[in-house]
């Protein structure tokens, strides 16, 4: 069982740059969200307890509370994508003239789209808590919330693409251009998100 969560980040890093199948976009992209949420959860620590945002503090508690459990999640996708996209490997290593090899393969495909849509929802829900930073959070930290946005929507491009290069090979056509529409749509929603709270960063830096 491996843990890159756990591996340092000159480690983790160093594995991502091998040649060995995992880690790879997946990983990085539950990596980058898992740091997009932790940049919310640090605004949200520097906002908390002080009096200039006590009218937005309960909010922001419940903000925090969030952005720890979506971060905690995130990591945990570095090794459960990993692991379906082992499963997919295996599945193509059965030989060409066994007769469960189409479904197995078949299978592995929609077992390895698991994991980036679960990072999507995450990297999804972690921007929506980044319009009420960005307006109200501790000031001298909104650069931060500008850098969370940017997290989360690469976290979520990067692994839509994970999903695409996976449903691109999938025999069963209506599933999945489901599985796509999903997608889709969680990308389009957190690009929205983060650009918006991204715009607003940066209109009140400039």
């Amino acid at each position: 069982m491996t843990d890159f969560a756990g591996k340092t980040c000159a480690e983790f890093s160093a594995l991502l740059a091998s040649k060995e199948p995992v880690p790879g976009g997946g990983g990085a992209a539950a990596l980058v969200g898992a740091l997009g949420a932790a940049l919310v959860s640090m605004v949200s620590n520097l906002t908390i307890g002080k009096k200039k945002y006590a009218d937005c503090e309960e909010e922001v508690k419940g903000i925090l509370e969030k952005s720890e459990e979506l971060r905690v999640q995130l990591l945990g996708m570095m090794d459960k994508d990993a692991e379906a996209f082992e499963t997919l490997i295996k599945a193509y290593a059965i030989p060409k003239d066994a007769p469960h090899r189409a479904d197995d393969i078949e299978e592995g495909l929609r077992i390895a789209c698991t994991a980036p849509l679960e990072i999507m929802r995450a990297a999804a829900t972690v921007a929506e808590t980044l319009h009420l930073l960005a307006e109200k959070g501790n000031s001298t930290a909104i650069s931060d919330v500008g850098c969370a946005a940017a997290c989360c929507k690469a976290a979520a491009e990067s692994a839509g693409l994970s999903v695409y290069i996976n449903t691109r090979s999938m025999k069963d056509r209506e599933y999945a251009a489901a599985v796509e529409k999903e997608t889709d749509e969680l990308m389009s929603r957190c690009s929205v998100l983060a650009d918006e709270a991204y715009g607003i960063v940066l209109g009140k830096l400039r």
